[in-house]
């Protein structure tokens, strides 16, 4: 079943009553009901974006017990914090142990999987937006072990110089952190990519800290970090499609793209984008359950294969 992903952008106190995420919302105009309730089984994402809105410790607790991830946003309305369930599988001692013990040679093997279906859903994604894609096509083939030429790099320069070509002003648009608009929609939405990828992690046994490539000592999830970057360009996908619908309504590209109360809400639909795997269609909450699911399949020896979603 497709979990919810619940958005919280004004002053609220979450409760629980019943096995159910019970809503109240202060200030209500007398006469107007202001409480609701969503069944906590239900629900896959908390984003908390207001600095008025409380959590009984009831709640949080019931939240982590079924792998709800929640996710707090700073005075920017930027994601910056995720909590996770610490217990998510029966057999989560077995499997922490089989992949902080795997192999050099079986990490490196895994990031040449994952460098190479990022690349191919680079391409199949510039194909889409009718750009030439024969480039990170031959550089998909070209990945090594470990990705020792670094072909993601060479890929990501090519692929962001192209994916953007169709609005006028973003003809040399560089993808950084900081940098101008869509910069702020992507970041955004690999946020929420990044804690729909944690929960799955955690759902499955595995320590999103210790990644097969990503090691920062700073960086709490680097196996998340790994495994959800064939999944970005289904974040990118609907970033070009959120400009393009502007467009299209405006005639003219718009040069304000804040995250507003509609852009936030599109982009909290990328868990329940359709994504193939095998030729089977899920959404890419599900998606990326099988994904990590094939990974502790990896870890455990009975599997050399990641699988990952084409686009």
């Amino acid at each position: 079943m497709l979990k919810r992903t619940l958005y919280f952008g004004n002053p609220a106190y979450l409760s629980k009553k019943n096995d159910q995420l019970v809503i109240t919302l202060p200030n209500t105009p007398e006469g107007i009901n202001n409480q609701a309730s969503v069944p906590i089984e239900d629900i896959g994402l908390v984003i908390l974006d207001h600095p008025q809105i409380q959590l009984s410790q009831s709640l949080m607790a019931t939240l982590l017990l079924h792998n709800v991830a929640m996710i707090t946003c700073d005075e920017q309305h930027l994601p910056t914090g995720l909590l996770l369930n610490l217990n998510g599988h029966s057999h989560q001692t077995l499997h922490f142990r089989n992949q902080t013990t795997a192999s050099e040679a079986l990490k490196k093997q895994l990031w040449q999987q994952t460098v190479k279906a990022k690349i191919l859903n680079q391409a199949g994604l510039l194909r889409e937006v009718q750009q030439p894609r024969e480039n990170l096509l031959r550089m998909a083939t070209d990945v090594k072990t470990g990705d020792s030429t670094n072909q993601e790099g060479q890929a990501a320069v090519y692929y962001w110089k192209n994916i953007f070509r169709d609005f006028a002003h973003l003809q040399n648009f560089t993808r950084e952190r900081e940098g101008i608009p869509p910069n702020n929609l992507l970041n955004y939405g690999y946020a929420i990519l990044r804690a729909t990828v944690a929960r799955a992690l955690v759902g499955s046994g595995l320590l999103p800290t210790f990644g097969i490539f990503h090691r920062n000592q700073y960086n709490a999830y680097c196996l998340a970090d790994d495994i959800m970057e064939p999944y970005r360009p289904y974040v990118d996908k609907m970033v070009y499609h959120l400009l393009r619908q502007r467009t299209d309504n405006a005639q003219t590209m718009p040069t304000d793209l804040n995250l507003d109360k509609a852009t936030k809400q599109a982009l909290l639909g990328i868990p329940a984008m359709d994504v193939l795997i095998n030729d089977e269609k899920s959404p890419l909450l599900v998606a990326v359950q099988r994904s990590t699911a094939s990974l502790v399949r990896c870890f455990e020896g009975s599997s050399r294969k990641i699988n990952y979603p084409n686009l």
